[in-house]
């Protein structure tokens, strides 16, 4: 089962509401719904919450490091609670997936993303859960650092914020261990199509007066 949840982001007003800090969206939905705050505790350099379901201690983490340390955070809490990579979930942003679709995903590469880059490299492994919550690719690789620096369009920040309350759906399954039925649940999650704008009336024009009657010569 997971028993440490952790959302990755930068910290501070000015990242709050950027593409990179989706992983602190996500977290800061699930504390709502375990009815949970999170406080800072410089023991683990980041922001912390921990409650018990079914009997079992459950952990939740935004590391205050910055992005490009939060193995620090992830791997001081693990490993003083001697929680196994394969019970931890990183909830982070995902270039390679649209707004408002998201996939669950056991190790693997870090695929250029800092934060999971220094969690490989403090955890000494990649066998770790990760939910990849999609915020699109602007298209072009010289962009990215911009583009996950700033925020996200209403329609896609939207798009995000729905899917990321249909992935609560399956916390259930993920404190119990049932990683195929999360899995099944947050990948057949799709968001919903946009509806077809509706077809414009054809406009009748009125049929042109009679000509008036003209007298023989």
């Amino acid at each position: 089962m997971i028993k440490l949840f952790v959302g990755l982001g930068n910290p501070g007003p000015e990242y709050e509401a950027t593409r990179h800090n989706a992983g602190f969206w996500w977290i800061d939905a699930l504390a709502r719904q375990l009815k949970v705050s999170l406080n800072m505790d410089k023991g683990y350099h980041g922001l912390v919450a921990r409650t018990t379901i079914g009997g079992q201690t459950v952990w939740l983490l935004e590391p205050q490091t910055f992005m490009n340390l939060s193995g620090k955070s992830v791997a001081s809490l693990a490993k003083f609670f001697k929680i196994t990579p394969q019970e931890m979930l990183v909830a982070h942003d995902e270039l390679d997936i649209a707004p408002g679709e998201a996939k669950l995903k056991l190790g693997g590469s870090h695929a250029g993303h800092n934060g999971l880059r220094d969690i490989h490299a403090q955890l000494g492994t990649d066998d770790y859960w990760r939910l990849r919550i999609g915020v699109g690719h602007p298209g072009v690789k010289s962009e990215v650092v911009n583009w996950v620096l700033k925020k996200p369009s209403m329609d896609h920040r939207i798009a995000m914020d729905q899917c990321i309350d249909r992935t609560l759906k399956a916390v259930p399954h993920l404190l119990a261990g049932e990683m195929d039925k999360a899995t099944m649940l947050i990948h057949t999650s799709k968001p919903p199509r946009p509806k077809p704008p509706k077809p414009e009336k054809p406009t009748i024009e009125p049929a042109p007066p009679p000509e008036p009657a003209r007298n023989k010569p």
